[in-house]
């Protein structure tokens, strides 16, 4: 990384935030699949990168029996800040069989010493395919349940896990621009339904995140760091693209470039007196085996310049509030 492109003067280390990665930034979508690497690349790499901590990623591309993971990762020195699931909360229909999925999950993250579980909705697109599976708009009846649900959900987890509900605003789904952020915070009980904030999927629906994390300081309980092409992301709103074939594109790129601007987040998240996660996810399915490992580098360096390292331990922020 050339020196143009590192902020003015590296700042000290800012105790409340503490940097991790994911199997996102290698490449991984899914449990299985041809284009990604074997996890013990992604952990090798991971540590060699100077990560300690990580997120679990899709349940079951990481060893889902938690004593053979706590070996994996514990032997390379490195620890879990969070789960990784997924789900429909506006699909009552299948409420039983997500609840069974996300505490199999929510055991595993425990397990871990892990205190947050990233929850990612279902897209309204296939992945790969980019057709569209379902509307990509909620109608008042759905978005009551999806409050409902996303609180009953977290109180289940809280309460039994010691895990915190941290959803996921996600490109193609139906928590991705500002006012469905929003709704989907009014619409839910705070005690027990937060957010992870994912810097690169809000500017991805035109969001502002800076103004989400001074707004909703209390619900940010955890934060994915991405930034996202501008260039692309014309051609998205212009083309109509799928996520799928924007991340093909190059939608998602490293710090400093793309927006929003990293170090203006961190500085935000800097000012505030909650302890928070901040984890790197750069979405580059499907990528060549050795592409990750030199942005993963480039990418720690400069976050660490920032102020961002993995020395902490963030405690989650006791809720006293109810916002349904």
């Amino acid at each position: 990384m050339s020196t143009a492109s590192l902020p003015p003067t590296a700042r000290a280390v800012i105790n409340n935030l503490c940097l991790g990665s994911a199997p996102d930034s290698w490449g991984v979508w899914f449990p299985s699949d041809e284009h990604q690497v074997p996890y013990t690349r992604f952990l090798d790499e991971l540590a060699e990168a100077g990560y300690t901590w990580l997120e679990i990623g899709p349940y079951g591309y990481l060893p889902t029996d938690p004593d053979r993971l706590a070996e994996e990762v514990g032997r390379r020195g490195l620890k879990v800040s969070g789960g990784t699931t997924f789900g429909a909360l506006h699909r009552p229909e299948q409420w039983d069989e997500m609840l069974a999925t996300t505490r199999t999950v929510a055991e595993l993250t425990a397990a871990l010493g892990a205190q947050h579980l990233v929850y990612i909705p279902t897209m309204y697109r296939d992945e790969k395919t980019g057709g569209y599976t379902e509307e990509p708009t909620l109608t008042a009846e759905q978005w009551a349940q999806y409050g409902a649900a996303a609180s009953e959900l977290g109180k289940i987890l809280l309460e039994e896990y010691g895990v915190r509900l941290c959803l996921h605003p996600h490109a193609d789904s139906h928590i991705q621009t500002q006012e469905e952020i929003e709704r989907y915070l009014n619409e839910s009980d705070s005690r027990y339904a937060n957010l992870c904030l994912d810097t690169g999927h809000v500017a991805y629906g035109g969001g502002d995140n800076i103004d989400l994390i001074r707004r909703y300081a209390e619900r940010v309980e955890y934060v994915h760091i991405k930034q996202m092409d501008g260039d692309v992301l014309r051609q998205v709103w212009d083309e109509g693209l799928s996520f799928g074939e924007a991340v093909k594109r190059g939608v998602c790129v490293e710090p400093p470039a793309g927006v929003p601007n990293p170090a203006g987040i961190i500085d935000e998240l800097s000012t505030q007196a909650l302890d928070r996660f901040v984890i790197v996810e750069q979405d580059l399915y499907p990528c060549a085996p050795d592409v990750p490992l030199p942005i993963a580098i480039r990418t720690r360096q400069y976050l660490n310049s920032c102020g961002l390292s993995g020395t902490a331990r963030p405690r989650p922020t006791p809720r006293t509030t109810d916002h349904t």
